[in-house]
């Protein structure tokens, strides 16, 4: 009798990680899809772009033009793991008012994007888009800010550890994606399953360019601490700034958000005051 339980808990086990390995997609991307003869609708200036990677792949993207007379580089934009450009657009008003352009593009399946989703697929693409801005473009590596927020931070520090961007900011970023799912599936066999592993930890080591972490210390979904662990990868070169009272939603509706961002992108940023961060119970 006790051998047919052992069984049984064992077999539930297999069949329930063989389950997730096939399904996951599903629970971690959640996608806006767009028709292909969608029309983008904005008060502001914008252009449309496409980027070929193969006859059956296309990235789409939406380039937001600053009206500042002072311009001051491009933002590449990667989004977290819902809706698509078309939702995620009003955010750009929050670089372009500092005289950075925007480009905003959507993962395969999001949007008007087309191809099947994988880790290295999504890591070449963006790659892609960076090349072509660059050679196809004429914009130069000094002037990309390479900017990721949520799911998108893994996808940007990958992309800044590969190339030379101005500077990489991180909003709301997670350690690694292994790591976070554990903390809802803390019993299941991740390492081995998980098809995306989003090694943000490890990218940041060959990061040369400045790195700016920001991150709501009321993050109930990426807690506080993972932007605490990631800073102290690439020590020298990384500046972490929480948002008192952020949650995982909702930083642009605080005013420091804003400030930060702002000196951030102007090369006004100070230090933040680590010591800080220790009086809200966080060892640095």
């Amino acid at each position: 009798m006790t051998w047919t339980i052992a069984f049984w808990i064992l077999g539930s086990y297999v069949v329930l990680s063989t389950l997730a390995y096939f399904i996951q997609d599903f629970f971690i991307f959640k996608p806006e899809k767009l028709s292909d003869d969608f029309e983008f609708k904005y008060d502001y200036p914008f252009e449309e772009l496409n980027f070929t990677i193969s006859d059956k792949v296309t990235i789409n993207g939406l380039r937001f033009f600053s009206e500042e007379k002072e311009k001051n580089g491009l933002v590449i934009y990667f989004h977290g793991n819902t809706r698509s450009i078309k939702g995620w657009a009003k955010y750009s008003r929050d670089f372009t008012v500092h005289g950075y352009d925007v480009l905003m593009i959507d993962y395969r399946g999001f949007g008007k994007s087309r191809g099947k989703r994988s880790e290295k697929a999504m890591k070449e693409d963006a790659q892609h888009v960076y090349n072509r801005l660059r050679y196809d473009f004429g914009i130069l590596e000094s002037e990309i800010v390479i900017y990721g927020r949520s799911l998108g931070s893994g996808f940007a520090a990958k992309l800044a550890s590969s190339n030379k961007p101005k500077m990489l900011i991180l909003d709301a970023p997670y350690y690694s994606f292994s790591n976070l799912t554990s903390r809802f599936l803390p019993f299941l066999p991740l390492t081995i399953i998980l098809r995306f592993k989003i090694r943000t930890d490890e990218w940041l080591k060959y990061c040369r360019c400045p790195i700016y972490i920001i991150h709501g210390t009321k993050d109930l979904l990426i807690p506080l601490r993972s932007s605490v662990r990631l800073s102290k990868v690439a020590p020298l070169n990384t500046h972490l700034a929480p948002i008192y009272g952020g949650g995982h939603n909702n930083l642009p509706s605080f005013p420091e958000y804003h400030r930060v961002l702002r000196d951030i992108l102007l090369g006004e940023y100070d230090e933040f005051d680590k010591q800080i961060l220790g009086d809200i119970g966080f060892n640095t």
